[in-house]
């Protein structure tokens, strides 16, 4: 069977003050009254059934994750005790499904990404599931063709062709900086690395075992006893002592029979809040408003967000981005908004979790 789990796991911390640890980032509904999860869930729905489905998560958010979408199943979300990255997040959903279907197939994907068009992802996916139940040893990756030389990306290096739209795999390289960044561009043989994956269940655990053993034998210990009574007590014993580690550092870059299929969609990664600019169309000045009313006098490309309607009046400023949530307020220039990580960070150091 073809399986596709969405992980919906991470702080969201460059979406702060309106995602929060209690309401992460893949379920503010920031796009049309829709959270990102539900898109990610409904670009699956139109391929697979919902009992093909997964949502991976924090165990406190399990409940809001049910209550976004009503038609999972229970038995299909999975909850983290802790979050110990993608190589654990993908491996505890793999050996769970290992259990119950140990010839099957899984497609790996994000909570925070905007795709589109439709048809053309559910035609790189589907290329990928008949690749991999074909060739059961190799692991594919998704590369999306670069529209710039963005710099807070991974790249993957394409090889030869195996077919059309399909690629071995030279490397993956990490963020780069601009000069090389627009090296790669230029060359027309790196993709985005898109963190979507696609391969066999048993594959993937085989690599796992191969390349990451103590996280194999404790992950492999978790599924076991998933189903049964002593599933927390063995969870929360095993889960948080896992290494902390990516897919990417522990099994791809080290993997041999790795391909990359091209998406050839539009695709956003909403990392930040300047993310918002290649989603939501903005006015005539270019100030894109969401979950606001805003009035702006001589103000020109500013993003102005809130989570109840907050009416926001502006004079003469400029490339701003303007977050408001009940108990706090951003405000910064787009060309800082990177900085939103490190600010939290003060924020947690001086109020603890009041804020957070």
């Amino acid at each position: 069977m073809r399986h596709a789990v969405i992980m919906a796991g991470g702080a969201g911390t460059r979406l702060w003050p309106l995602s929060r640890s209690g309401r992460p980032k893949q379920l503010l509904k920031l796009f049309g009254g829709r959270s990102l999860l539900r898109e990610s869930y409904e670009r699956l729905a139109a391929m697979l059934p919902p009992e093909s489905i997964y949502v991976i998560t924090g165990e406190k958010h399990l409940d809001l994750v049910s209550k976004d979408i009503p038609e999972l199943p229970k038995e299909n979300l999975f909850g983290e005790p802790t979050g110990r990255d993608t190589s654990n997040a993908i491996g505890l959903a793999a050996a769970i499904l290992h259990e119950r279907d140990p010839d099957g197939c899984m497609s790996i994907f994000t909570a925070d990404h905007i795709i589109n068009p439709q048809e053309q992802f559910a035609r790189s996916v589907g290329l990928a599931f008949d690749i991999v139940e074909k060739h059961p040893d190799h692991l594919i990756t998704f590369g999306i063709r670069p529209s710039g030389p963005h710099t807070g990306y991974g790249y993957i290096h394409r090889g030869g062709a195996v077919q059309d739209g399909v690629y071995n795999v030279n490397q993956f390289t990490e963020k780069p900086n601009i000069t090389e960044a627009m090296k790669y561009v230029a060359s027309g043989a790196y993709y985005w690395n898109s963190g979507m994956f696609t391969w066999r269940i048993a594959t993937i655990l085989d690599q796992l075992k191969k390349h990451l053993p103590g996280s194999y034998a404790g992950l492999t210990e978790c599924a076991k006893a998933w189903s049964t009574p002593q599933k927390d007590d063995v969870l929360k014993r095993i889960y948080p002592e896992l290494m902390k580690i990516s897919i990417d550092f522990a099994v791809m870059e080290k993997a041999e029979n790795v391909l990359v299929v091209e998406m050839n969609c539009q695709w956003i990664d909403v990392g930040s809040w300047t993310a918002l600019e290649q989603v939501v169309g903005g006015d005539v000045d270019g100030n894109v408003v969401v979950g606001a009313e805003s009035i702006n006098l001589v103000s020109r490309g500013n993003i102005i967000v809130s989570d109840d309607n907050h009416l926001f009046a502006t004079i003469g400023v400029n490339d701003l981005v303007i977050v408001r949530s009940n108990d706090a307020t951003l405000i910064c220039t787009k060309r800082d908004a990177q900085g939103i990580k490190e600010l939290v960070a003060m924020i947690e150091n001086r109020y603890d979790q009041k804020y957070l």
